[in-house]
This record gives C-alpha cells, sequence and structure tokens, in this order.
C-alpha cells in the first residue's frame, strides 16, 4: 500500500541523519504516526510504501544508511529543501 507522510518529529539533532523522531499523516480517515524505526521496517518488510507530497512534487520515502545506521530520506529530485525534513511537526496528542 502507498502511504502518504505529511508530518514528522525531529530530534534535537545537527546531524541530518539522526534527525526524525516520527513520521505521520492520514490514510484511510485515519490518523497514524510511527517511528522511524516502525516507518523502515515496514519498508524492508514489503507491507507499505511511503511518499512526501510538496508542492507539485511527489517523492517515496526510502532507507538510506550512514556510518551502519539505517534512516529515512527521500528520493533525489533535484528539489531544496529536503522534502521529508521540510515538513510541519506532527501534533503528539
Amino acid at each position: 500500500m502507498r502511504v502518504q507522510v505529511s508530518c514528522i518529529n525531529k530530534r534535537q539533532h545537527h546531524n541530518p541523519h539522526e534527525r526524525i523522531m516520527n513520521l505521520g499523516g492520514f490514510h484511510n480517515s485515519s490518523r497514524w504516526l510511527l517511528s522511524e524505526n516502525a516507518v523502515i521496517q515496514d519498508i524492508e518488510s514489503g507491507n507499505n510504501n511511503y511518499y512526501v507530497s510538496v508542492g507539485n512534487r511527489t517523492v517515496d520515502v526510502i532507507i538510506a544508511e550512514h556510518e551502519g545506521r539505517k534512516y529515512l530520506k527521500t528520493t533525489a529530485d533535484g528539489y531544496s529543501p529536503d522534502n521529508l525534513l521540510s515538513l510541519n511537526e506532527c501534533s503528539l496528542q
């Protein structure tokens, strides 16, 4: 299933490879919020694919690795800023 990410929660890290804590959005009229690790496991298992739409651009969320740590980013589209990191903060309530 293809799921749109519409918000994130960031950690207080300056390293872009460690910034995302949670991802969230709406799917089938339900709000969802998952940890970065849960989304990584979901993608790796083939259960869901995630994407981000900013303006008129839609890009896939993919798994990358930096110094042995997996993290999420969007596919390169030549558009700045990073589509995932530029999303609004998710409400944690």
